[in-house]
């Protein structure tokens, strides 16, 4: 029912132009390509007529284009039928996209085109059964290579097919009729003659071959040693070099060297942590390597069994070649990133909001509603990308807040005001006490304040239990204005002396300052601080706000004029 509701929504509505006409192509597409093999009823058949009579106002390359889309599912065996007798261009992409089992491409390719068969043949999934009809209907992977006329065609199409094996093509020749033919031929016989070559152990050849493709390096392996602490057991790529050697051991001579910590472990039967050896032996086990095991012993008896654990290799730190990524690289990362990620959503949030609002035409309301959702939840990504973003640039100093000046006692309150609507309901809130009288100014704009006075208080509104009165006190400390909150019980915790580390969701109040909790929040609210000029940080059980006093800066502005001129 939900698939033929889909289906009957799209068939409703007429292609009128050449936009409207692809997209709906592409929806018939997605519909018909999931829908179970035994489907049937006038609706299918209707889906099936309409989207032929779309194909023929479609260009065969822009239909190919919709097919290679990754997106696209095509797992029913009679759309994949049908679209393998299109033009060559749309049969290779459908072929190539299309995912079937063994069965269902043995059961299929029989009743496909002679040129279609060629195609499935090229695949890289087909299992010995397929295999095998191929080679019964004489449909072999290589064949003469193209001609002039159909080379650049069949080139395109492989091109576009990743599924499928890339066969053996050589040049075209030029010219036509049996001559051509005869010259293919002989191509074809010329490019299958053997190449004599020794292949003798001191071949200076395959010397240089095993130079162009080393064996890989091995980057780790899993182990197991006996009670004497010599290696019994590895993965099969490090078996032949390991196993024999004695993890330590007193011998100077030995392949191994460890540290006497390793020893004492060893003798002792502990867990070996982070221990480094030498292995000293062929170039792909020999170097330092890093050592974790733990002890092993007999359920039944009880007696020490040996070592079980792994091996890394133990990289010396190369400081000085590698370059620290800075801040400023760090951020330019993450803006590089959030762009990448508010393309998509953006265009997710568009189309969402084209369903909801109906402009394509009549939808029904449960879609609309889904969509409606999407279109929230979109939005909600994209307030949280810009937080990210807004943390990025004032961490990399790559943005300042816009000076100016305002009275923080008077934002203070305001927010508070704001907040009661949340906070009275549930018993809690704040107590706001001045410590001076007349304004508290501060040296940022009152866009700026209002921000950072909102996610602050707003982050510790919703962190606070019900009942909870918070205490709030506004005071001058030489140039500095000071905001001093009483942290709520919930972010109180001794274990929790890192507020910043607060994971996104912690808090279960319908209040949120950000996308990300509070934690996140309370970063951005220090950058936000720092970037101003001041700080935020933790004394206890309370959190202090320093901002820059506006007097002060003034005073630094000031000019004098003249040997006993006034000061202005």
């Amino acid at each position: 029912m939900y698939f033929d509701d889909r289906l009957a929504t799209v068939l409703r509505q007429r292609a009128s132009g050449a936009v409207t006409a692809r997209i709906q192509y592409r929806q018939l597409l997605d519909l018909l390509g999931t829908l179970p093999i035994d489907t049937q009823g006038p609706q299918i058949d209707a889906a099936c007529d309409r989207l032929g009579e779309l194909a023929e106002s479609i260009d065969p390359a822009d239909r190919a284009a919709m097919l290679r889309d990754p997106g696209l599912r095509l797992r029913n065996p009679l759309l994949v039928a049908l679209l393998a007798s299109a033009e060559p261009v749309v049969a290779a992409a459908a072929i190539s996209q299309a995912q079937l089992s063994e069965d269902e491409w043995v059961d299929l390719a029989p009743g496909l085109p002679v040129a279609a068969r060629g195609l499935v043949r090229e695949r890289r999934d087909l299992g010995p059964r397929a295999e095998a009809l191929f080679e019964r209907l004489g449909i072999v992977l290589r064949g003469l290579p193209p001609g002039e006329s159909d080379a650049a065609l069949a080139q395109a199409a492989l091109a576009q097919a990743p599924g499928r094996r890339e066969p053996r093509h050589l040049p075209a020749t030029p010219g036509g009729g049996f001559g051509a033919i005869v010259r293919r031929i002989e191509d074809f016989r010329k490019s299958r003659q053997p190449v004599e070559m020794p292949i003798g152990a001191n071949d200076s050849r395959l010397r240089e071959a095993s130079s162009h493709h080393p064996a890989p390096r091995i980057r780790a392996f899993d182990f197991a040693t006996g009670p004497d602490g010599r290696i019994v057991w590895s993965d099969p790529g490090m078996a032949p070099m390991v196993i024999g050697l004695r993890l330590a051991g007193e011998d100077a001579a030995a392949a191994v060297s460890a540290p006497a910590s390793l020893n004492a472990a060893l003798r002792h039967r502990q867990p070996i942590r982070a221990a480094v050896i030498d292995i000293a032996g062929a170039p792909g086990v020999a170097g330092p390597w890093q050592v974790d095991a733990a002890p092993g012993f007999d359920p039944q008896t009880g007696r020490f069994t040996g070592f079980a654990g792994r091996m890394r290799r133990a990289e010396p730190a190369q400081t000085a070649a590698v370059p620290l990524a800075t801040a400023e690289n760090e951020g330019d990362r993450m803006r590089q990133l959030l762009h990448e990620l508010r393309t998509p959503v953006s265009a997710i949030q568009g189309f969402a909001e084209v369903i909801q609002q109906q402009l394509f035409g009549p939808t029904p309301h449960e879609y609309r509603a889904l969509a409606a959702s999407i279109a929230a939840d979109a939005a909600r990504m994209l307030a949280g990308f810009e937080e990210l973003e807004r943390l990025a640039r004032l961490e990399s100093g790559r943005q300042e807040l816009e000076t100016g000046g305002c009275d923080f006692a008077e934002v203070l309150a305001a927010t508070i005001d704001q907040l009661g609507h949340f906070t009275d309901a549930r018993g809690s809130g704040f107590v706001l006490e001045k410590q001076s009288e007349g304004p508290l100014a501060v040296a940022i704009a009152r866009e700026e304040a209002d921000r950072l006075a909102w996610r602050l208080l707003a982050t510790l509104a919703g962190a606070a239990s019900p009942g909870e009165i918070l205490k709030l006190r506004a005071m001058r400390r030489g140039e500095m204005a000071v905001l001093a909150m009483q942290l709520p019980a919930s972010l109180g915790l001794p274990e929790q002396d890192q507020l910043s580390t607060a994971v996104a969701g912690s808090s279960a109040h319908a209040l949120s300052a950000g996308v990300f909790g509070s934690g996140f929040s309370l970063r951005l609210a220090s950058a936000e601080a720092s970037a101003a000029g001041g700080k935020l940080q933790r004394h206890g059980e309370t959190l202090e706000l320093h901002l820059p006093d506006l007097t002060a800066t003034e005073a630094a502005h000031s000019t004098i004029e003249g040997t006993g001129g006034a000061a202005r």
